[in-house]
């Protein structure tokens, strides 16, 4: 309904952000709090507190500063460096917290630059290391948009297009000196920002032009001998690491959108990740896109001031098939089985060209097509799951397949890949300890009585760790991360304060142990002394019915101890993928 019909439907697809809280069922495209997680400074803080439990496998973020908070930090290790390394030349890139687009971006070589300072009294922003020595395509610098359909946040579930766009600057490139600091069109691949560039080169082709697919790159780095699977592997263990250090507050907005016992709806979204190869085709990442661009066409001046609208093919071959395969993937005809077309709300304000284009009679069937349900009734012989075939599709009163879509172009890397991965997923059994002792419905943060509780529950205090003591601790902690967020909805410590509590806590008790290990165990001892409580109200609750011990004198598989997660044991570097 793309004039905002407000029945029940199947899918709501929102053009912006999660924001209606009176939706009871169906599916969302968008998760509470998606937006707020994927700004630079809150990106940063997330994957800061995985680069510190396992800074190898977090090593394809750039090093990064947030303003104004940290500028003496900044400056004081830039200077560090420097007097360490006289020989080093470094340059720095100051992204906005709330820019888009390339708007605000800039390029630095020290901290005293002016310009910086007047982004100190503007607004936030993330400075972070500038990479000097990228991939290169004839000459130019470019960079990969990949999308991303975080399928489910628990279970998590993650997909990767199996096709991305590359994005090009329109200036030969150089390494940044003093004198071409300020070309935009040589060191920012922003398409926002290249289109205005006299350059720019709109393409009929795939693998020529200003933008061109990702697979003809790696068609092109193939003839020259580069390993495209490993490249691959690189970028899939990127994202899924990535996604692991932002599912743990994501999982905190969700609680407080949609409190576990209430009716709600289920989430999915499509993220734009931007991701920036090295020389040495080390894939580096550079930001996620909570609302990457759908449009399928650009802009072309036939005259001055006089614009049409033009096809993009490049966008189109890539992005038709991502909302395409999306659609296929959270069909819930595959659940119901009913007999009727599933209902699509569009939100008023979202006006990608790919649903444009689809008029109210025909709905562009080679394109983006709802198949109805008794097709999906009976899958071809020897294939179980619809959603991997050539799915047939018909036109409205015609049963007959006219034809086949292509097979799908999201591949799932999660959990496929889970068992190289869930050693890395710390912070998220922390966030659900987290949620736990929140206590009141729907907020975010941590009063001082639940996190006494959370102590108490778990064993926590000592002879050298005193109550008193455990409320100094979160007075300390909570103020400190309070002051340097902008969200004063609630009061109470956020889950990063709580995982800095958390950090000091598993350093004081388990101290001869690598940080990522101590935090493992005490996620562990927690974990065990919750599920002897757990199984403890459990046996209380039953004895009113079956006397004084549980049936069967055993525990129930729903009170049964969490078990330890041997992988937060492993060593560094057990997260990459094979090759094959």
């Amino acid at each position: 309904f793309p004039f905002g019909r407000r029945s029940p439907c199947d899918i709501y697809w929102h053009g912006v952000s999660f924001h209606d809280n009176n939706i009871f069922s169906g599916q969302v495209n968008k998760f509470p709090g998606m937006t707020e997680m994927v700004r630079k400074i809150t990106l940063s803080r997330a994957v800061r507190i995985m680069q510190n439990l396992f800074p190898e496998e977090y090593n394809f973020y750039p090093r990064s500063w947030i303003l104004p908070d940290e500028f003496q930090l900044f400056t004081a290790q830039v200077q560090m460096v420097k007097d360490g390394d006289p020989s080093w030349k470094p340059t720095f890139i100051v992204k906005p917290d709330g820019g888009c687009q390339g708007d605000g971006i800039y390029l630095i070589k020290d901290p005293s630059d002016i310009r910086l300072a007047g982004t100190l009294q503007r607004r936030p922003a993330v400075v972070q290391e500038y990479i000097c020595k990228p991939l290169l395509i004839d000459k130019l610098k470019f960079d990969i948009r990949l999308y991303v359909l975080l399928k489910s946040l628990d279970p998590l579930e993650i997909y990767i297009a199996k096709d991305g766009l590359s994005r090009f600057c329109t200036e030969p490139y150089q390494e940044p000196t003093p004198k071409n600091l300020h070309h935009i069109f040589m060191h920012l691949t922003n398409y926002s920002l290249n289109i205005h560039s006299g350059n720019f080169v709109h393409s009929d082709s795939t693998s020529t032009g200003s933008k061109r697919t990702f697979s003809s790159i790696l068609c092109r780095l193939s003839s020259k001998g580069v390993d495209i699977k490993k490249v691959w592997s690189d970028i899939i263990s990127l994202v899924i690491k990535t996604v692991i250090a932002l599912t743990p507050e994501l999982k905190v907005f969700y609680q407080s959108d949609i409190p576990a016992g209430r009716p709600g709806p289920t989430c999915f979204q499509i993220l734009g990740f931007d991701i920036l190869l090295m020389k040495n085709l080390k894939p580096i990442l550079l930001e996620v896109n909570a609302n990457p661009s759908m449009r399928i066409e650009h802009e072309q001046e036939l005259s001055p001031g006089v614009f049409e609208n033009v096809p993009s093919l490049v966008d189109e071959e890539v992005k038709v098939a991502v909302i395409r395969d999306t659609l296929r993937l959270m069909d819930p005809l595959r659940k119901k089985r009913e007999n009727h077309f599933p209902c699509v709300y569009l939100d008023r304000k979202h006006r990608s060209p790919v649903f444009d284009r689809m008029p109210s009679a025909k709905l562009h069937l080679s394109k983006l097509t709802i198949v109805r349900s008794q097709q999906l009734e009976n899958p071809p012989a020897g294939k179980e799951d619809p959603s991997d075939n050539d799915l047939a599709i018909a036109s409205e009163g015609n049963t007959k397949p006219e034809a086949h879509l292509p097979s799908i172009c999201l591949k799932q890397v999660f959990p496929k890949y889970a068992k190289q991965f869930n050693y890395l997923r710390l912070v998220d059994r922390m966030a659900n300890l987290f949620i736990r002792f929140l206590g009141i419905k729907g907020t975010m943060k941590l009063g001082p009585t639940g996190f006494r509780t959370f102590i108490r529950n778990c064993k926590l205090s000592s002879s050298s760790l005193s109550m008193a003591a455990v409320d100094i601790l979160y007075i300390d902690i909570t103020r400190r991360w309070n002051s340097m967020t902008l969200d004063q909805r609630d009061s109470g410590m956020c889950l990063q304060a709580f995982v800095e509590a958390f950090f000091y806590l598993a350093q004081r008790k388990f101290k001869m142990l690598p940080l990522h290990q101590q935090v493992a165990s005490l996620i562990d001892l927690c974990e065990y002394h919750l599920s002897l409580l757990d199984e403890k109200r459990l046996v209380c609750g039953r004895s009113g019915r079956f006397g004084s011990r549980p049936p069967h004198g055993g525990m129930t598989q729903e009170a049964t101890p969490a078990a330890p997660l041997v992988e937060g044991h492993l060593p560094s570097g057990t997260g990459k993928l094979s090759h094959s």
